[in-house]
């Protein structure tokens, strides 16, 4: 038994598939066929990383091996990829239109994909689940947001409450990348605070904040028969 460790997951393989896969690799016969040959005046050669040119005869047959499966492999993945791209495009319109055809019951006509939604079985130990999340940010009218805060600051520096002051100095600090937090930021509007210019700082808040982008996702999930939670099946390599 070969064991293959993958971050936070071991895989166990079979010693007898190990040695069918090895065949398989060792049956490449023509190995040429499977490179990348470039010829030049009757001469082939393979480029490297850096851009070179290296005779073909120079090339040993484990590189040439090498070179073979991982290009086979990748061949794979590039049509599982488009595979699971199209996939998730079917099912993303088949859950539109179910929603339009549950809503025609009523005389309602539904636009756009936006909202999330669960469908589940009759039975409740499957469902399947569309959620859309909107990427939000701000524009340039947050820093006239942030000059009328600070004047409010200044302005209550003796009678305000220190513990408003550092909402506002935590709502405004950047990430590492250098943004800031919108969540933080529009948290500010949740304060009952009376004062006129505090309330045209919060409406510059929300004149200021835009969706920057819209991701659609959706999860597969199946009821455990033992326990009864949702377990959702995985689609990415590394958790199966």
């Amino acid at each position: 038994m070969v064991r293959h460790y993958i971050p936070e997951k071991v895989i166990d393989i079979p010693e007898h598939l190990r040695n069918e896969d090895m065949e398989h690799i060792k049956d490449m016969t023509n190995l040429n066929e499977a490179l990348p040959v470039v010829t030049v005046r009757d001469q082939q050669y393979l480029e490297d990383a850096k851009g070179k040119l290296i005779p073909l005869s120079q090339v040993s047959d484990d590189l040439r091996l090498r070179d073979g499966l991982v290009r086979e492999k990748l061949s794979t993945v590039v049509g599982l990829q488009k595979q699971l791209r199209d996939f998730k495009i079917e099912v993303m319109a088949d859950i539109q239109a179910f929603i339009q055809l549950s809503a025609e019951k009523y005389g309602v006509t539904v636009g756009g994909t936006k909202g999330n939604v669960t469908l589940t079985t009759v039975k409740g130990d499957m469902r399947m689940m569309r959620q859309v999340s909107e990427n939000l940010a701000f524009d340039e009218k947050l820093i006239a947001a942030k000059a009328l805060i600070d004047e409010c600051i200044i302005e209550w520096s003796e009678g305000s409450r220190p513990e408003i002051q550092t909402l506002v100095q935590d709502a405004f600090q950047t990430d590492q990348q250098g943004k800031i937090s919108t969540g933080r930021v529009l948290g500010l509007r949740r304060l009952q605070i009376a004062d006129e210019k505090w309330k045209r700082a919060m409406e510059a808040i929300s004149d200021s904040i835009h969706v920057q982008d819209t991701k659609a996702y959706v999860r597969f999930q199946k009821r455990n028969e033992t326990t009864g939670k949702w377990e959702t099946l995985p689609l990415d390599m590394a958790a199966v």
